[in-house]
């Protein structure tokens, strides 16, 4: 199981984007979560295609594109356009989703679905073996600096059991309230994709980072 640092800048200072980016990539981050917002599907705004077209330019790290957004599938295009490497939809959000997933593999990228902190793992058991990777989100989704929903462990076990017993090799990412005091046991848990934004752009990014990465690679040494 490979370990992955995705820090999401939706905690960054947007006014030094590149800057801050640049710091992860130097951290160790080889992932950078993009956190899409439509104020519709969660309460929140945050940013498009032209925020991940300008940082596509400066970056070559992996794009965890994450959309919390209604009707996805009118974006797809655009989203790989601008520079996606994986695009997560949630489970919520999707009429078709098996359409869905198609589509965003048929754009040549990575495939993930998302699910809220009470949105049963059993939405996935047809489509589970056609994703390269499972976000649950561990806070409900909408706000940064939230504090971690402690039940979600036990989500994470039951969604690696799951993997692990059909013989897939799909990543489950835990987004929301991941800080470095709990993400050993989330990592126990069974998580292998970390997003952490405030935790991470909070302060010093680049040292920030730095820690979570030292742990990440601990746990890489045990395999």
């Amino acid at each position: 199981m490979n370990y992955i640092l995705s820090p999401s800048i939706l905690a960054a200072d947007f006014a030094r984007l590149g800057e801050e980016t640049e710091a992860v990539a130097k951290a160790g981050a080889s992932w950078l979560h993009l956190d899409v917002m439509d104020g519709a599907f969660v309460p929140s705004l945050s940013f498009g295609m032209p925020v991940l077209a300008s940082l596509r330019k400066k970056s070559s790290l992996f794009f965890d594109t994450h959309l919390m957004i209604e009707d996805p599938d009118r974006y797809l295009e655009a989203f790989a356009k601008a520079g996606a490497d994986l695009i997560t939809v949630h489970a919520e959000a999707v009429t078709h989703l098996d359409r869905t997933v198609r589509a965003v593999k048929n754009l040549g990228l990575k495939a993930g679905v998302a699910l809220n902190p009470a949105t049963p793992l059993s939405v996935l058991d047809w489509i589970l073996p056609e994703l390269d990777l499972v976000l649950l989100m561990t806070v409900n989704p909408g706000f940064g600096g939230q504090s971690y929903i402690p039940y979600c462990d036990e989500k994470i076990r039951a969604m690696r059991k799951r993997i692990t017993e059909l013989g897939l090799s799909a990543d489950i990412e835990v987004d929301g309230g991941v800080n470095l005091k709990n993400v050993g046991r989330i990592l126990d848990a069974g998580a292998n994709v970390i997003v952490a934004g405030s935790a991470v752009f909070g302060s010093d990014s680049g040292k920030q980072a730095g820690a979570f990465m030292k742990i990440l690679r601990e746990r890489d040494k045990e395999l």
